[in-house]
């Protein structure tokens, strides 16, 4: 258990002035007061739930006092002292834990999980870990931009286990990001003790495995935390680099307040009890002849008033009336699309030839664009997309990262709330697995939670037919397109190849962009050597006629093509979707009334695929017209295999042929 559970708290005045130390206690009392308040209303069913933090003020609020206002602070459930000490309305606290429109998040997130640009605060989310990525994306952008500003991020004792957490501190300690990580040890994670959650003495000594400065603090000493937060932010300011703290505290009330403390031994809450560190503080205060009876009086009378007077005015709030539009709305961030022409001026470009020009080129345009992942910068990327990037844009804005998915998505998370643009490069795309978390409930649900869009373009080389087995091969933009939030894009040409990924760079949501392995040195075409954009969600019709509509993307639009080369006799539509979301669906309902045919040819396995929402949806919307039943064509329900004559026989190209031809026949 905690070492520091026993023994009074010691305070030093130190330096500070009183006017401090009063404003110190001030600002202790106040998030008490409002948790009692708070715990009062739950009872009264006023609001749905709870996160304490009774006992644990003082880090909230030592932390906060002791970095510049306009420094990003992320905190966790239980540190309500960050937001009423950046001194955010409570009348906008209250709505937000009653679910009402003046909160934060318009009703569709709870408690703490959210952040205000305003106050400079950025919330969690119930995945512990992101946010210590997050707040290294911060502390970059910070560092690119040289204002020599520090960023502090909160996680508990039990959110160090997480590999975000090990990943955050790794890429903090490599980048030497001006970044204070601040880990709560209060005791339980839930219900699990310390003794069950790690093996060594202090969490402090996790820093030096990485090579990071630590220190493990009295989480209840509100001096200790203000004057060695304040020090360390000053010292990091002047040279930038990670912190460790480690700040010993204790959990007196239930994770939330239904879960309960009878698993906490009755002794450890009463040492805890007697450490309170606002009781304490008080104390030395009065023993110090800085606090008075009419002081602390007049403190309680104006918080009280002032909870009062704000929880009026949210119980006074209507209640949110649902609006559809509303909802759908707010999934994305609206995007102006600007249309840049292809210029006259072209050359012919292999399609990752396309890929390198556009990136450069957007690299050209957006000074504030930072490009990461694994090898890209003196290597140039496993496929030398990058080659040459490094000498023109320097080592700051083509970063190598360690070997780290979760972190670096995390990180263009933080350089796009510090208002910059990031494009990450994932080695392959099977590899996006290890940063799937960030990308499906960050990335994609920031801006419908509290309108924080997420300008990241996840860059995913995908695809078989290049014998590289399970790992290297597959095809997964399945996993995204039912994700609300992100877009996916997925060109099967050069041309399109370039526009699409200038217009991904430029769309301020986060941007799925999938490029095509076995297209990369294959495929090859004439290419604008200006630059220009192509918009999303406008399919292209590569053939006309009225005999079948073919739907495809990606590998499966030369698939396509080679069939009807081979078949001049069949007159199709075949439409290239180019981007799966948002899906051009006007096209498909208006070439699939025409034809009263339809075909769907997908590489991915066919359960699960895009192609089912496809069919559903001509199904739905255009079931009058058809003559035949819609077709799916996917590669088979197995992991991608290694073999060539293996992998030939798994993909979807070995059927296709047989499978138009009956479609045509019925």
């Amino acid at each position: 258990m905690l070492t520091s559970s026993k023994g009074k708290i010691v305070f030093d005045k130190r330096n500070l002035s009183d006017k401090i130390l009063l404003n110190l206690y001030y600002q202790m009392l106040k998030p008490r007061l409002i948790e009692e308040k708070m715990l009062i209303l739950l009872r009264q069913g006023k609001i749905s739930k709870w996160f304490s933090g009774i006992g644990q003020e003082a880090i909230a609020v030592g932390v906060t006092m002791a970095l510049e206002k306009d420094e990003y602070i992320l905190p966790m459930h239980r540190n309500l002292g960050v937001f009423t000490a950046r001194e955010i309305p409570l009348n906008r606290l209250f709505s937000q834990w009653q679910g009402k429109a003046s909160g934060f998040t318009k009703g569709r997130d709870r408690s703490f999980h959210f952040g205000t640009q305003d106050y400079n605060i950025v919330g969690m989310i119930s995945h512990l870990g992101p946010q210590l990525g997050v707040a290294d994306g911060i502390a970059l952008a910070n560092l690119l931009k040289k204002n020599k500003k520090v960023t502090a991020v909160f996680t508990g004792e039990g959110g160090t286990s997480e590999g975000d957490f090990h990943e955050a501190l790794n890429v903090a300690s490599v980048w030497q990001l001006p970044v204070i990580f601040c880990i709560e040890n209060n005791g339980y994670g839930l219900s699990t003790p310390t003794s069950e959650q790690y093996r060594c003495k202090q969490l402090a000594d996790r820093g030096k495995g990485y090579g990071i400065d630590a220190f493990t603090l009295d989480g209840n000493n509100v001096i200790e935390v203000y004057a060695k937060i304040k020090k360390l932010a000053e010292s990091i300011r002047k040279r930038p680099r990670p912190i460790l703290i480690e700040l010993e505290t204790f959990r007196r009330r239930g994770h939330e307040e239904a879960s309960g403390t009878k698993y906490v031994p009755n002794e450890l809450m009463e040492q805890w009890e007697a450490k309170d560190p606002i009781e304490n503080f008080k104390k030395f205060l009065y023993d110090s002849k800085i606090l008075t009876n009419k002081i602390e009086g007049s403190y309680i009378a104006e918080i009280k008033e002032e909870i009062e007077l704000n929880l009026e005015k949210a119980f006074e709030e209507s209640e949110i009336e649902p609006v559809l539009s509303n909802e759908l709305d707010d999934v994305y961030k609206p995007f102006n699309f600007q249309h840049f022409k292809k210029g006259q001026a072209v050359r012919e470009m292999r399609f990752v030839d396309a890929i390198s020009d556009g990136l450069k080129q957007s690299m050209e345009r957006h000074r504030d664009l930072v490009l990461m992942g694994q090898d890209i910068a003196e290597y140039g990327g496993v496929f030398k997309i990058t080659e040459g990037f490094l000498k023109q844009f320097g080592k700051d804005r083509v970063r190598n990262t360690p070997i780290c998915e979760s972190a670096i998505v995390e990180v263009g998370m933080g350089l796009s709330i510090a208002g910059m643009k990031a494009v990450v490069e994932m080695q392959f795309s099977d590899f996006v697995t290890s940063g799937f978390n960030p990308i499906v409930n960050y990335l994609a649900k920031s801006y419908y939670r509290w309108c924080q869009n997420a300008d990241v373009v996840i860059r995913m080389p995908c695809g078989g037919g290049v014998a590289a087995g399970p790992f290297h091969s597959q095809t997964n933009e399945a996993w995204f397109t039912k994700t609300p939030g992100l877009k996916v894009v997925y060109p099967a040409f050069p041309i399109d190849a370039k526009g699409l990924l200038n217009t991904a760079i430029n769309d301020p949501n986060p941007v799925m962009f999938f490029e095509h392995k076995a297209l990369y040195r294959t495929v090859k075409e004439n290419v604008p050597s200006s630059y220009y954009t192509i918009p999303f969600g406008e399919a292209a019709m590569l053939r006309t006629g009225e005999a079948i509509t073919i739907i495809t993307y990606g590998a499966g639009v030369h698939w396509a093509l080679e069939v009807l080369d081979k078949h001049n006799t069949i007159h199709a539509d075949l439409i290239d979707l180019r981007t799966l979301q948002p899906l051009d669906t006007e096209a498909i309902f208006t070439s699939v009334q025409k034809t009263g045919r339809a075909i769907i040819l997908q590489e991915d396995s066919l359960f699960g695929g895009i192609a089912s929402d496809i069919s559903a949806l001509i199904t739905e919307n255009c079931f009058k017209y058809l003559d035949a039943p819609v077709k799916r064509i996917g590669s088979l329900e197995t992991p991608i295999p290694f073999a060539q004559q293996l992998e030939n026989q798994y993909l979807a190209k070995s059927r296709f042929e047989t499978e138009l031809l009956a479609l045509l026949a019925y």
